[in-house]
């Protein structure tokens, strides 16, 4: 019996059977909520998952992986949600794990209070009000050990720290910060990473079976198959800013979205900048096939009273015609939904905004368009902000039905940034903010 099948049927035993009053039965309830819509847009359901504790699920799925969940409870599901065929089911992704920030004389650190945890792909129902796991899958090495969510390379990526940030934490170059999933016609899944950023091709068990990332990344140590594939352009991803949106095109074709504008050819450009990048990845031809400049909309049109850019992210993407996509872009606190049309006529992949010496680079570039680059022309479907009973932080869109999306929300585990974030027992102080799908109805469809 393979490591992989034996790690589902642990799972299925400690949700299932192993712990059924304190885990299945604790995936709390929350009321329906309806309010006044954005444009006709309504909240129809929602639905809540309830308190799991981590180091449960997680040795569930890989025994001895988590020695102290510090009182983290199971989150950040709500990375993506993608539809699983039957009714109210959804496969769901972790991120990285609980992981934070705090200022140790004056500089952030980046905190991984749960340096054991493996991001896994987690499947749902929604079920009334309330989110119940039906399955979990771990994402594996080819040897079947824990990728981990811990950093890659040290001086590209953050450093990594104990809980308090006082004790470094060793680098991993298996380490995926897991954002976006589908799934393919085979049963195997397609995820992407902010680090490398990557796209990751993951058995139907969960064994990465290719990480394609940018060319010259240089990534070694993996216990996998790491493929340079994607342009070199993408090297220059802001930290902790790399893929965040994926989508499956009815061909087979995918999406992969950059979180934000490059840092191209500086921190400050990428900060300022309005224009975002969104690639096409052929699975057949195990290689991207076009490139397009997405423009967001200004940060307080997308929330207003907020007047920092780097703010704001694409988070989700989803696919809704043969080359039309449904992007969302957000703040923490707002989001609206666009639908653009990939044309043949907008790919700029292996032009000159391709190469890092270009100057101004397609990032500095105060209207794009005016210099001749064919941003992607987009519709406004719904302001999320402007619908009540909406939670902030959507990371995750599905589309249900012609008229209704499935939201959900990335409650980052509980955590928060600040030394605060754990009592002096070095316990999770909960943000008390849970996971939750919620439905939206669109009068008017995509």
């Amino acid at each position: 019996m393979s490591p992989y099948a034996a790690g589902r049927r642990r799972v299925h035993r400690s949700l299932a059977v192993g712990v059924p009053l304190a885990v299945l039965a604790a995936f709390a309830a929350a009321g329906p909520a309806v309010g006044t819509p954005s444009g006709g847009a309504r909240v129809t359901g929602s639905a809540t998952l309830g308190d799991v504790p981590l180091g449960t699920f997680s040795n569930g799925l890989l025994p001895g992986t988590v020695a102290d969940d510090r009182g983290v409870d199971l989150g950040g599901i709500g990375s993506d949600i993608y539809p699983a065929g039957r009714k109210g089911e959804f496969w769901t992704v972790t991120d990285r794990g609980p992981n934070g920030q705090i200022k140790v004389d004056g500089v952030k650190r980046r905190t991984f209070p749960v340096p054991g945890f493996d991001p896994a792909i987690v499947k749902i129902r929604v079920s009334g009000a309330s989110v119940k796991v039906l399955d979990a899958i771990p994402v594996t090495t080819a040897p079947g050990k824990p990728v981990t969510g811990l950093p890659n390379q040290e001086a590209r990526d953050e450093a990594p720290y104990s809980y308090d940030a006082r004790t470094p934490v060793p680098y991993d170059p298996n380490g995926l910060d897991t954002e976006g999933i589908v799934r393919a016609e085979d049963g195997s899944f397609w995820l992407v990473d902010e680090y490398g950023p990557s796209l990751v091709h993951v058995s139907t068990r969960g064994k990465v079976l290719t990480r394609y990332v940018p060319k010259g990344l240089k990534l070694t140590g993996a216990g996998y198959p790491v493929v340079e594939a994607l342009p070199s352009v993408l090297l220059h991803r802001k930290i902790n800013r790399g893929f965040e949106g994926l989508a499956q095109l009815p061909g087979g074709d995918l999406v992969l979205a950059v979180q934000s504008p490059l840092s191209l050819p500086d921190t400050d450009a990428g900060e300022e900048s309005l224009t975002a990048r969104l690639l096409r990845f052929s699975p057949k031809k195990r290689a991207v096939t076009a490139e397009y400049a997405y423009r967001f909309d200004p940060v307080g049109t997308v929330d207003p009273g907020e007047d920092d850019t780097s703010e704001l992210k694409i988070s989700s993407v989803v696919a809704v015609g043969r080359d039309r996509l449904l992007v969302e872009e957000r703040t923490d606190r707002a989001a609206r939904l666009q639908v653009v049309q990939l044309g043949r006529s907008a790919d700029i992949l292996g032009d000159k905004w391709d190469d890092s010496t270009t100057s101004p680079s397609l990032e500095q570039l105060a209207d794009p368009a005016a210099s001749g680059v064919p941003v992607l022309r987009k519709r406004l479907v719904v302001d999320l902000g402007g619908v009540k009973g909406v939670p902030g932080k959507i990371e995750g869109v599905a589309r249900v039905d012609r008229d209704t999306l499935a939201l959900i929300n990335d409650n980052d585990f509980g955590m928060t940034d600040g030394a605060e974030a754990f009592d002096a027992q070095g316990r999770l102080v909960d943000s008390g903010i849970e996971t939750t799908v919620t439905y939206v109805r669109l009068p008017h469809g995509i």
